[in-house]
């Protein structure tokens, strides 16, 4: 017979409430928040770098859909809301301190933009598209002959939306698991890396596929080895970060996280990535399709862990 001292009852499950405000709105938000981010760097930068006629997915195509993803993303953010009628509260003053306040002119600044974007390049997608309205057709002449200049705005607004997503989480102290710098960088690389994933999945230039698939090994490369670094700043840091990390090693999370976003949506895409640029023919929307899988379930699993992670000391 084993004899035990119990001394607290800390650890038994449930004794600690655990309350769950963010649901799936947020992640599913911040997911095409990211992937609209990502679709617009690239759709920006090779249009600034004169290449797209080379890259025609990159800056014509898939730039169509990021208002879709914005206002589906915007929608899903709305129906999280308490106070619905009150979101325009946001836009009446501007904080430097709030990621809130940065994601939210971030996005009224993006959102009319990916709209003239995508509508510069209509017309070379669906030629018997007419504007019917003359002041729509100046309006068109008008950003074209300016569209360097949009671009180099989108660029920099892109890079800003993509951090935030992460930034989001980053910010909430009283939670272990969001609390740390690399979630930024981390959900903009995972941004770029869908974008990418997606251009891949509406190209027909193989030439095209084979950059972006080379870009996309690259991210997955940087996603891993911010991951990695993730786990090391918590095991080396304070008990609730410990805590937090083993949610991961061992936990409640720990299947989920390693199996969905690390094998499956990045390790897996990655390999097969290499394997088609060593001629291998690999169907293009396997790998592109694991890494979107994965950038969902990364923040899923990530906004849920991080509202079961807590302070107790």
């Amino acid at each position: 017979m084993r004899e035990e001292i119990i001394v607290s009852g800390r650890n038994n499950p449930l004794i600690d409430p655990v309350l769950h405000i963010w649901h799936w709105q947020i992640p599913l938000y911040l997911f095409l928040g990211g992937l609209a981010a990502g679709i617009l760097f690239f759709a920006a930068l090779y249009r600034i770098m004169g290449k797209e006629d080379k890259y025609p997915a990159a800056v014509k195509i898939a730039p169509l859909l990021v208002p879709v993803f914005l206002v589906l993303g915007l929608f899903a953010l709305f129906l999280d809301l308490k106070h619905k009628l009150y979101f325009w509260q946001l836009y009446t003053n501007i904080k430097l301190q709030s990621p809130m306040s940065w994601g939210a002119w971030t996005l009224m600044a993006i959102t009319p933009l990916s709209f003239v974007y995508a509508a510069l390049h209509i017309k070379e997608i669906f030629p018997k598209w007419d504007w019917k309205f003359q002041f729509l057709k100046d309006f068109e002449a008008w950003c074209n002959k300016y569209i360097l200049h949009m671009s180099w705005i989108i660029i920099v607004l892109s890079v800003i939306l993509g951090v935030y997503t992460g930034i989001l989480f980053s910010a909430f102290n009283a939670r272990p698991l969001w609390n740390t710098s690399i979630l930024g960088p981390l959900f903009l690389a995972s941004g770029l890396s869908t974008g990418a994933a997606t251009i891949m999945l509406l190209s027909k230039e193989k030439a095209e596929r084979k950059l972006f698939a080379q870009i996309d090994l690259l991210l997955i490369v940087i996603e891993l080895f911010l991951i990695t670094h993730m786990f090391m700043g918590f095991l080396a840091s304070t008990q609730v970060q410990i805590d937090a990390a083993n949610l991961f090693l061992g936990g409640p999370f720990t299947y989920s996280f390693w199996i969905f976003v690390v094998a499956l949506g990045l390790v897996l895409p990655a390999t097969l990535e290499v394997l088609e640029l060593r001629k291998y023919h690999v169907p293009v929307i396997i790998p592109a399709g694991l890494v979107l899988f994965g950038g969902v379930m990364l923040r899923f699993i990530i906004a849920y862990a991080g509202q079961a992670s807590r302070w107790l000391y």
